[in-house]
């Protein structure tokens, strides 16, 4: 039997999958109110951690973050000796390390996922998890993990599986905040921000066909060839800056971008390809 806990509306959309394909589960939710309604999908609500966790099947963590995860686990360590748990909380590479650290520390297999969906895909087409850590749990457990969504293994080191998840929530979350950007500018022409997005998504989509040949840039390490170069992405970022400004709107998303490209023309590398910025951001490690 499988044990949740965490029944926000992630945890729940975990549960809930379980449930549906009539398979048993225990939940437990620091506020109880949130996991009662399961009980109507058939799962067994714990009034406690030290309850929800009495059984022996896999245990699945799916907490607001990293803390949150220790101050649920810690006081029950050694009662998990020997379990499997897996950890879905949204955690960086280093936390996932650290708490497959303290994992076996205590005796503990431990997988590490990453969730790729909202919580109403979980289950669906377009779910996915990557997954980190124990191999021997993502194979003993596959088929339960499939159920969520697309199941990746990405090896042993367990915060593989978080450092794909950022890297990817990075393009999400500076793709809209562009979107959101240039609905503003419309926004001041009374044009409707659905409007915008019926014509923005289609560009974007066809926009990432070029992502393949900048990594091919960037991997081989050689900026000298034929895409567009830093000067004219520059000239593009500060059209795009007095554009927004003209139509009042904030510079904020921008400004950082054009000035990233900026630094890289005072450097000399103007007849360079665009894909140049890459050495500059991984600088700061």
């Amino acid at each position: 039997m499988t044990t949740i806990l965490g029944t926000g509306a992630m945890g729940t959309a975990l549960a809930e999958t379980l449930l549906d394909a009539r398979l048993p589960a225990v939940v437990w939710n620091r506020d109880p109110r949130r996991a009662q309604p399961l009980t109507g999908r058939g799962a067994i609500v714990a009034d406690t951690v030290e309850k929800a966790i009495t059984g022996d099947g896999p245990v699945v963590v799916c907490l607001f973050d990293h803390r949150s995860v220790h101050d649920v686990l810690d006081p029950v360590a050694a009662a998990l000796t020997g379990r499997a748990v897996l950890n879905l909380t949204t955690t960086t590479p280093a936390e996932s390390r650290e708490l497959a650290a303290w994992a076996a520390g205590h005796g503990i297999a431990y997988l590490d996922g990453a969730i790729l969906a909202v919580p109403a895909m979980i289950g669906g087409p377009g779910s996915a998890i990557f997954y980190a850590g124990a191999e021997a749990v993502f194979a003993e457990h596959r088929d339960l993990l499939d159920r969520w969504g697309e199941s990746t293994f990405f090896g042993a080191d367990a915060g593989l599986a978080a450092l794909y998840d950022m890297a990817m929530l990075t393009g999400m979350y500076t793709m809209v905040a562009g979107f959101l950007h240039g609905a503003a500018m419309l926004a001041a022409e009374g044009v409707p921000a659905a409007e915008f997005a019926r014509r923005q998504a289609p560009f974007l989509a066809a926009m990432t066909g070029s992502f393949a040949g900048y990594a091919a840039t960037v991997d081989a390490g050689n900026y000298a060839g034929g895409g567009q170069s830093l000067r004219f992405t520059e000239a593009a970022l500060a059209a795009l800056l007095r554009a927004s400004t003209g139509q009042g709107v904030s510079t904020e998303v921008l400004q950082p971008v054009h000035d990233l490209v900026r630094r890289q023309l005072t450097a000399g590398h103007g007849d360079l390809d665009t894909a140049r910025i890459f050495e500059e951001l991984r600088t700061t490690r």
